[in-house]
């Protein structure tokens, strides 16, 4: 692989964009996530109940990760690069202070990693980024986002899509599950997403970004952080 690629920054679409990021190929270790969803059906989640299950998370903990990922991308836009310290760093702590449990911020610190060497690789000129920053995923996706061009609507639409996506692949790994029914999952989430687009899109500051608790799902997720059996990571 030529590890001098050069992209143009700002002649893709915001369709092609939304695509490429959104797509479950992308080398960002996301394969390795169920959203949480192989933990909840450990606690007794029937399978019929996950899409109340992805509605749940829409309402919740994907808004905060959404909001901070915006909130990211305005901040790397008007510092005029995606660069970690200052106001990044605010919205990395609020992101955390956001987000009480300790195996969710570890999960997608992980993904975070994923993404910022995407970044790198794709846009090489990033090299103000310190190789030891270890950002949450909304933040790094929020950096990613301002350096590709992807405006703030379609980076929260991201963040929607791939938190149901995520959930829906994961069933079908985990359970008997028609493959068309969990795209048909997907498809219904698509008012929840738009409303999840409309809450979030016009953040700009740090204290803007929601603050909603999952209770169980973080603490399905600690649980799942203990044991030895599992196949997804989170």
């Amino acid at each position: 692989m030529d590890e001098n690629i050069r992209l143009p920054s700002q002649t893709q679409s915001q369709a092609l964009l939304l695509a490429l990021l959104a797509d479950a190929r992308l080398p960002t270790g996301a394969h390795t996530q169920s959203a949480g969803l192989e933990p909840a059906l450990r606690a007794g989640l029937p399978p019929g109940d996950v899409p109340g299950y992805i509605a749940a998370r829409l309402r919740t903990v994907t808004v905060v990760e959404a909001g901070t990922a915006v909130v990211a991308r305005t901040v790397a836009v008007t510092s005029g690069s995606a660069v970690a310290g200052g106001g990044l760093d605010a919205v990395e702590a609020a992101w955390a202070a956001r987000t009480p449990s300790a195996a969710l911020r570890a999960s997608s610190r992980q993904l975070g990693r994923g993404y910022l060497r995407l970044l790198r690789r794709l846009w090489p000129d990033q090299e103000r980024i310190p190789r030891s920053w270890r950002p949450s995923r909304p933040v790094a996706l929020g950096m990613l986002a301002a350096r590709a061009g992807l405006d703030a609507e379609h980076t929260a639409r991201l963040v929607g899509y791939d938190d149901a996506q995520t959930i829906a692949a994961a069933t079908l790994k985990l359970e008997p599950v028609d493959p068309a029914e969990a795209t048909a999952w997907v498809l219904a989430a698509q008012p929840l997403i738009e409303e999840l687009v409309a809450a979030v899109a016009g953040l700009t500051e740090v204290e803007q970004i929601p603050a909603f608790a999952a209770p169980l799902v973080e603490q399905w997720a600690e649980n799942h952080a203990r044991t030895t059996e599992r196949l997804f990571s989170a």
